[in-house]
């Protein structure tokens, strides 16, 4: 009643603000008088309550007004005539994922959202995946982003929708009251949002009378950290840290926060505290301002309009489109700009949560429509220059600066267009840029970046990037303005280059080393900020003839007025081979040199695009261009460079080192040094070739050592004079030989990307990554890689570890050019060392031929002149006579290889010119002039390569000169044009071609003969080493064999009484323990020692941790009673195993006394390093293993078998009396007595009185020493060391599994020593069946030694502890099986863990044995028949606790009867009889094969705990996998002798089990059970993996996409982490969820794995596509994740963006690494590798 009374008063009331005569006014008054009672109402308002107050009292009245009538109802008659938008628009959230589709979008800023792109055609092509950094939106729908499909299926609006889709459907009156209202709120947004008077109010809003009320308002300026802002307000405002962390969680989430409330004085005083705490110790002071609380609550309201508005907007395109006309509508009345240019100005001023409904409102309104989107542009280009300056001072990131929306606007080509034609945008983005950077620039104008600040050249990197986007769209069509505009923004360009034209010179440091490395880094990220755009602009040029002629015209022109780097001399005249030179002379050593040449370089860029699209034809007067001064700087950097690697700069320092590196760099190689080759390319062409080269020796300084006129004997400049040598013919072939550039030579981008790939895998065989990373990337950030990786590589999977790898086909090798000019210089010598490799293997000669280039176009063709000069002759006569007249130290191999090589060269050019075209025509005499230069003093080029050949010193390259010298006799055929030409290359051919068959021929039979030769060798050393083991089988007792682990030598005594042939554990009929001798040797010491109770002890290392490897109830933990009372856990193991204790060893045996002294040594030395916390704990005694650095933290004793003869005759005399209800009154009557007699000492020694012993077996128990004449025998002793030894493992494990404190007294501690021995084989034996491995004979030595120690030592723990702890220990859990020995609280059969009660009885009955005068334990036939009963007991009730939960089987007919079938029925009938009726009546045939199946890992437990307790010899069925499952289970029930028909268990022992079966099933667990009431364990148990995960990683992102924290629900997280135990979506790595654990405050990651993995976590980290492993919450490492990409490489922080599919072996071998309770031994081999990465594991 009270709503609908609301609704008619907010119907009339907008009535009336329709009605009146001013609609603004009267609904400001209304806001007045409202939003201050609704936001400023109580002290401590609640924030539900307000929203529900604004939206009835402010909200629903503006709608109806809007509407003019019910909201609903008009907003249902809107929809019937409104149509959707065709834009997606959503914007993107911080870290949300988002594809961009490589094959359809126009350039990489065009992205789509997670569900656009699930329903879109472009999931089928190549696609990218990343996270977003926040501030983008959906570009599906918009046309101008997608080559082809712009739809998705959800957006695609048809044909007849698109028609009307911009269309405005409103009704007039409608469209009215929407612009009025609109009007009127917008203006009241923009006021508040923009008002800076926090205590005064605008003038309409103001007061009758001011309140005394105020805020302190808190905001977020990015400068006090997270911890520092918690403390401030801690100790300001007196709150506790939940407070606290919710204010500052607040603050960081919307920019600003109220954080108290009181009068004017109260809030100063409060604002005084919170910057005084803070002064000291932020870099920037806290801004804290003081609000009047009216002021404070219209400023709330104008926010909360923001999503209002977007919901309003949402309903209707006209809606928008009316939004957008008054945000966009100047005012006509004053010259203030419109609303949105008014928010815009002031977003630097504004909180973040203010920018973020400003920036919601501008996705949802102007960017969803094409007209007002280029009308918003407009007004962001009017005001671009200021909101780049207020970026500039801004304390926020881009993603919440409004300057970010650039990327919207500007990468739309229409738009970008229209604001390069009207806006003049390149131009005023340059001249921005201009402007910010005034203050760098040096006396000359030239940039010196000398003391800048980072922050602020970090923000101008920012609109370089807008520049790129502005070009990034190449035209197809120009206009006259286009191109007068694009002219003047290049030529601002220009102007910005001029600027960095020969900054940062550098001069060589004679003498003395430089003082202070100068700051170069800057300069460099400058240059990679241009890559692109220099690229961009080029391109752009070459797309229209008129404007490359005059942008090269312009360029020229600027790079004639730079006056960098002057001549300091007049030009000379210098002479070389009767050839003049005339020009300035400049030494790079001796002068400033500078290797920033932008101009040089894009005059070079230009000029190849002019060859290219054939527009050098049409260059006006290309004689005015003097080349030779053009190509002067570009040599003057190749010079240093090439000093630099000479060593002449050293005293400058690494700064100059790393400049030349970055200069040959990818990233910036082909903006620099490409540039600086293709200018010299263009001088080679244009000059006169000697003249070329003339200037090259000049300025490599050589031209006097060519010429003869250096004498200097001075070993460091004859060592530089080789290294320049070695430099200037790398160059020169270079010049000759890189045509690989469209332009210079007729070659495609393919061409040029197939010759990079076949370069880098001559190298060796590569990932897809590595050969990405080696090639350059354009504008889209595309290598064009996989255009043509098929073509060269073949590609070759990877494994469970490592990557995939490309390897270079045969076919391609031919292409191999050893000095190609993108090889560093550590790549050059791999990839010679490579191919030299691989061609002696395949039996060819070591000669690296050129390979044959293209041919240069026209315009370029000239410079294979250089190859046939004067000069070049003379060079290489001069290289070639040093070596030939042996001149050691004027001549380095480099400089031959180089030579020759150039040679090479020259001969395949006069070779494809003659085959070309007629020897008249060729004018390339290369051939000729090497024999006639010198030949009349027998020094011509052909006779110095014929002296060479047998050179000792040139035997490295004696198949070059070969090869050489048998292209000269090719080429001199071709010149003859005489008949033997094809012959004579044939001869030449045949001749090498038929004796390298021989040589192969020969070595192939060699080979053979050898390894005929070998085989013969090793039959005859593996007779002799069986017959040597045959005489020595002693010596190999301790060496098992992966085919019989486990097997030891027999005694070689005999007995008459022994069977050594049974393969029977347990029973009367059980095989002999064999007699062992192990002889085992100390890691450390290295001495060796015989394994023996009596000996010092030996010890295995081993580590014990808590595991929830086989828990059937993940996220449960058992209540753990340390003192081992009670009748729950430890005692008895639930059966859903909660948590278990694993004890696992890396087989290494070390003394007792070294380890104590290894372990002491750790402790200490640890103590001392830095961050060695991070890899051990000291507190927990953990230590690496020595010798494979495996994390330990105890050491487990070796202790050998008992030699043991076993009594068959006796056994069998016995077996009548001892049956099992005999057996069961002995050990009852032992029980008993044993309790009586205690409790007799007791009464004597508080008496003191004695009673003789002979007494306590009164006539009423005749039977208390019974058990005693079955067969007794002296307890086994050990050694004191072995001893000791077991209590600190016992200690250890009871310390670990039970998370308490050491105590070697509690009553636990022997149960945990049973307990993680029987974990540890159920460990074991879920892993063999898991990777369907056989029960023996398939695991690891380790493994093996480590399992046989764990069972020994628990074995052992009666030697130590108090006997009657664990007579009472065994008479509990015998209480399970016998409930009349059972106490109050005793489980019942359905509660405990069965192989656990089997291990702890089979351990603990030796106990009942013990006398109070001597030691005793049972005989070894007295122990057969204990193991045999209490396993065929607890076998009986297993079968119980798998039939009771098999109780959904159906009742169905039975076709055939066995006595199986017959004795399971019998079973199934008396179990319903005693459970009264409520067991069901089921398929007998289905109990018997359910039964089999779920009692299997019991016994696969059993016969591995048995075997490693009696080392009885298991049958061979158990060491293989090809029987079949009746095959191994019949082996297994012999081994445990026990019949194959388990069901005759029952039958057998009917008398017994009888009265048993009825108290089982009596239990009340068994009822709660049977009525469903309870749900109980099934058998056999669920195995434990790691979850499902999907195959596509998109899917997993997918899932995450709208994942949120629990704890604030309204906020995205960054970093959603899967757990892989359970499938836990956690948010990690967050303040918000973080929790006290053990009083610390720790991550919800840390939190999980308290509770999921006892400790140990395996998390996915989905959005980083990495795997994090914790432990123990204070130590963590990565690992890779089990996603690949095609190329079979993981892709952490997802940076390729490939699509990932899941690899089923690594995430087995995940899987394998957590079953295998190897996560702590990962985490400590990680962090000992690296640990200086130190992380806060516990903050996950």
């Amino acid at each position: 009643m009270a709503e609908r009374e609301e609704a008619l008063n907010a119907l009339k009331l907008s009535e009336e603000w329709r009605e009146a005569v001013d609609t603004r006014v009267e609904l400001l008054c209304y806001l007045k008088d409202q939003v201050p009672q609704i936001f400023c109402l109580k002290e401590e308002s609640k924030h539900q309550e307000e929203q529900e107050l604004m939206q009835r009292r402010l909200l629903y009245p503006l709608e109806c007004f809007l509407f003019g009538e019910d909201p609903e109802e008009g907003l249902e008659k809107l929809k019937q005539g409104s149509t959707s938008s065709q834009l997606c628009g959503r914007v993107f959230e911080d870290g949300e994922t988002v594809y961009s589709c490589r094959d359809c979008a126009i350039d990489p800023t065009c992205v789509l959202c997670m569900n656009c792109f699930e329903d879109s055609v472009h999931k089928s092509h190549r696609y990218k995946m990343h996270a977003s950094s926040g501030g983008g939106f959906c570009d599906c729908g918009d046309v101008e982003a997608w080559k082809i499909s712009p739809y998705c299926s959800k957006h695609d609006p048809g044909a007849a929708a698109a028609m009307v889709t911009d269309e405005c459907v409103l009704e007039p009156e409608l469209y009215e009251r929407a612009q009025t209202l609109f009007q009127i709120l917008l203006e009241y947004i923009a006021d508040f949002l923009v008002w800076e008077e926090f205590f005064e109010l605008p003038f309409q809003f103001q007061q009758r009378t001011k309140d005394n009320s105020y805020f302190c308002v808190l905001y977020n300026n990015d400068h006090p950290t997270y911890e520092h802002m918690l403390q401030t307000l801690q100790r300001s405002l007196r709150c506790d840290h939940d407070e606290a962390e919710a204010l500052v969680t607040a603050i960081d989430l919307e920019g600003r926060r109220a954080v108290q409330r009181g009068t004017l004085r109260y809030c100063q005083q409060v604002k005084y505290l919170l910057m005084s705490s803070c002064e000291h110790n932020a870099p920037r002071p806290l801004r804290v301002e003081i609000l009047h609380s009216v002021v404070m609550a219209h400023q709330t309201f104008a926010l909360c309009l923001g999503p209002w508005f977007q919901k309003i907007i949402g309903y209707s395109v006209g809606f928008r489109q009316v939004f957008c006309q008054v945000a966009l509508e100047p005012d006509a009345d004053s010259e203030m700009p419109c609303l949105i240019s008014r928010l815009m100005l002031h977003d630097a001023r504004m909180h973040k949560g203010a920018r973020k409904v400003v920036y919601e409102l501008i996705f949802c309104s102007m960017l969803m429509d094409t007209e007002f989107k280029r009308l918003f542009a407009i007004e962001f280009a009017k005001h671009y220059t200021q909101l780049q300056m207020d970026y500039l001072n801004d304390n926020n990131d881009r993603n919440m600066s409004i300057t970010g929306l650039s990327v919207q606007i500007f990468t739309v080509p229409t738009i970008a267009r229209q604001l390069i034609e009207e806006g003049s945008m390149i131009k005023g983005v340059v001249d921005i840029i201009m402007v910010l950077l005034r203050k760098q620039l040096d006396d000359n104008n030239r940039f010196l970046f000398l003391g800048y600040d980072p922050e602020t050249f970090f923000r101008i990197q920012a609109i370089f990037t807008d520049l790129r986007y502005i070009l990034i769209c190449k035209p197809t069509l120009w206009t006259d303005e286009l191109r007068v505009e694009f002219l003047e923004g290049f030529r601002s360009f220009l102007g910005f280059l001029k600027c960095m034209q020969g900054m940062e010179e550098v001069k060589r440091q004679v003498g003395q080393h430089i003082a202070v490395e100068p700051e170069w880094e800057v300069v460099f990220r400058l240059q990679l900020q241009l890559h692109h755009i220099l690229a961009i602009f080029q391109d752009w040029c070459s797309s229209d003839e008129e404007i490359l002629l005059l942008a090269f015209k312009e360029c020229h022109s600027v790079l004639m007025q730079c006056n960098n780097q002057p001549f300091q001399k007049e030009a000379a005249d210098y002479y070389m081979c009767k050839h003049i030179l005339h020009i300035r002379p400049y030494k790079v050593s001796q002068e400033p040199v500078s290797i920033h040449l932008p101009i040089s370089r894009l005059l070079a860029g230009l000029y190849v695009l002019l060859c290219r699209t054939g527009a050098v034809e049409h260059l006006e007067n290309p004689e005015s261009y003097d080349f030779t001064e053009l190509a002067e700087l570009s040599l003057r950097c190749v010079v240093l460079a090439a000093q630099v690697s000479a060593e002449m700069w050293r005293r400058n320092g690494l700064s100059l080192v790393d400049q030349v590196y970055h200069y040959q760099d990818v990233k910036c190689r082909e903006e620099m040094y490409d540039k600086d080759i293709a200018m010299l390319q263009i001088a080679a062409s244009k000059m006169d070739p000697n003249h070329f080269l003339m200037l090259i020796l000049l300025r490599f300084e050589l031209f006097d050592y060519f010429n003869g006129n250096c004498s200097s004997k001075a070993q460091d400049e004859l060592t530089h004079w080789n290294h320049l040598t070695e430099e200037m013919l790398y160059l020169l072939i270079v010049i000759v030989g890189e045509r690989y550039v469209p332009g210079i030579s007729r070659v495609t981008k393919e061409d040029i990307t197939m010759r990079e790939l076949i370069h880098l895998l001559c190298i060796e065989p590569m990932a897809h990554s590595s050969l990405a990373k080696a090639l350059p990337e354009n504008e889209s950030h595309e290598t064009g890689i996989e255009r043509v990786i098929t073509k060269v590589a073949t590609f070759k999977k990877p494994g469970v570890s490592g990557h995939g790898l490309y390897e270079l086909k045969k076919e391609c090798l031919a292409e191999f050019n050893p000095f190609f000019y993108h090889y560093s210089r550590s790549q050059h010598s791999k990839a010679e060392e490579s191919q030299r490799k691989r061609r002696t293997q395949e039996g060819s000669d070591t000669a690296l031929r050129p390979p044959i280039p293209p041919a240069f176009c026209p315009a370029f063709a000239s410079i294979v002149r250089v190859l046939c000069c004067d000069i070049i002759i003379h060079i290489l006569r001069n290289v070639l006579q040093r070596a030939a007249e042996d001149q050691l130290t004027h001549w380095t191999e480099a400089m031959i290889q180089r030579a020759l090589h150039l040679i090479g060269q020259a001969l395949l050019e006069e070779k494809t010119q003659l085959e070309a075209s007629t020897v008249e025509e060729v004018t390339f005499d290369f051939s000729l002039k090497a024999r006639l230069i010198g030949s009349e003093h027998g020094n011509s080029l052909y006779h110095l390569l014929s002296k060479a050949k047998g050179l000792p010193s040139l035997h490295a390259q004696k198949d070059m000169i070969k090869w050489v010298l048998q292209m000269f006799e090719i080429v001199t055929c071709l010149r003859e044009n005489c008949s033997p030409t094809v012959s004579m290359s044939m001869d030449t051919a045949k001749p090498e071609e038929s004796a390298q068959d021989k040589e192969k021929a020969e070595r192939k039979r060699k080979a053979e003969a050898a390894k005929l030769h070998r085989q013969k060798i090793m039959a005859q050393m593996s007779a002799m080493q069986k017959n040597f083991i045959e005489s020595n089988k002693m010596l190999y007792d301790n060496m098992p064999e992966s085919g019989a682990q486990g097997e030891c030598v027999p005694s070689t005594e005999s007995s008459s009484t022994e069977r050594k042939d049974l393969a029977i554990a347990i029973g009367p009929h059980r095989g002999s323990t064999p007699a062992e001798r192990k002889v085992l040797t100390c890691i450390l010491c290295q001495e060796e020692q015989v394994v023996s109770a009596q000996a010092p002890a030996m010890v295995l290392t081993a580590c014990v941790q808590r595991s929830t490897v086989l828990t059937q109830c993940r996220g449960k933990m058992p209540t753990d009673k340390a003192d081992g009372t009670g009748g729950t856990y430890p005692l008895f193991m639930p059966p859903d195993i909660t948590v278990g204790t694993h004890t696992g060893s890396c087989g290494h045996v070390m003394h007792a006394t070294c380890w104590q002294k290894y372990f002491e040594a750790v402790q200490n030395t640890t103590r001392q390093q830095l961050h060695a916390e991070q890899t051990i704990d000291l507190e927990t005694g953990e230590y690496l293993c020595p010798l494979c650095k495996s994390l330990c933290n105890t050491v487990v004793p070796l202790i050998p078998f008992e030699p043991l003869t076993f009594n068959y005759e006796y056994a069998e005399i016995i077996a009548p009396h001892l049956t099992l209800p005999r057996w069961i009154q002995i050990v009852s009557a032992r029980i008993k007595g044993l309790k009586s007699f205690t409790q007799d000492k007791d009464r004597n020694i508080d008496g003191g009185s004695g009673t003789s012993s002979s007494g306590l077996c009164g006539e009423g128990q005749p039977d208390f020493r019974s058990i005693l004449t079955y067969g007794v025998q002296e307890r086994r002793k050990f050694s004191d060391s072995i001893t000791e030894m077991l209590v600190v493992c016992a200690t250890t494990v009871h310390k670990v599994g039970l998370k308490t404190a050491p105590n070697e007294l509690c009553p636990s501690v022997p149960i945990m020593a049973w307990n993680t021995c029987a974990f540890t084989i159920q460990v074991i034996e879920n892993i063999l069946q898991e990777e369907d491995k056989p029960l023996f004979g398939s695991l690891q030595n380790r493994q093996l030694a480590g399992l046989k120690a764990v069972v020994q030592f628990s074995a052992s723990q009666r030697i130590k502890r108090s006997q009657a702890v664990i007579q009472k220990h065994f008479t509990d859990m015998l209480g399970v099986l016998l409930p009349s020995l059972g106490r109050k609280n005793t489980p019942s059969l359905l509660e405990v863990d069965l192989f656990h009660l089997l291990v702890g009885l089979v351990l603990s009955v030796p106990s009942l044995y013990q006398e109070e005068t001597v030691d005793l334990e049972p005989s070894a036939v007295s122990s057969a028949y204990n193991h045999l009963y209490i396993l065929h007991l607890v076998t009986m009730a297993h079968i119980m606790q798998v039939l009771l939960s098999c109780t959904d089987v159906t009742a169905v007919g039975d076709n055939e009867e066995t006595e199986e079938m017959r004795a399971a029925a019998e079973l199934c009938a008396t179990v319903s009889q005693h459970t009264g009726r409520l067991f069901p009546d089921v398929s007998t045939s289905s109990v018997v094969q359910r039964v089999k199946t779920g009692i299997k890992p019991f016994l696969h437990s059993a016969a591995l705990f048995f075997n490693c307790l009696t080392g009885v010899h298991p049958p061979e069925e158990l060491f293989i996998t090809s029987v079949n499952s009746q095959g191994q289970l019949e082996a297994l029930c012999s081994y445990l002798a026990l019949p194959c028909n388990v069901f005759l268990l029952f039958q057998e022992h009917r008398a017994a089990v009888g009265p048993l079966l009825q108290k089982w099933c009596g239990s009340p667990a068994v009822t709660k059970v049977l009525k469903g009431n309870m749900q109980p364990v099934r058998y056999p148990r669920r195995r434990n993996r790691l979850i499902d995960l999907p195959e596509d990683y998109s899917v997993l992102l997918n899932q995450v996409c709208q994942f949120q924290c629990p704890k604030l629900v309204f906020n995205d997280r960054k970093y959603p982490t899967l757990c892989l135990f359970c499938g836990t979506i956690l948010c990690s790595q967050c303040h918000c969820c973080v929790s006290q654990l053990d009083e610390d405050p720790v991550g919800a990651c840390t939190t999980h794995t308290a509770t999921c993995g006892a400790g140990v976590g395996m998390f996915l980290r989905i959005r980083q596509c990495e795997v994090i492993l914790l432990a123990n919450g204070t130590r963590g490492s990565t690992y890779p994740a089990p996603y690949l990409d095609d190329y079979g490489e993981t892709d952490a922080f997802l940076k390729r963006g490939n699509p990932l599919h899941l690899c089923p072996e690594r995430y087995r071998k995940l899987n394998q690494l957590w079953q295998q309770h190897c996560i702590l031994e990962e985490i400590a081999r990680k962090l000992e590798v690296s640990f200086m990465s130190i992380f806060e594991w516990h903050t996950l």
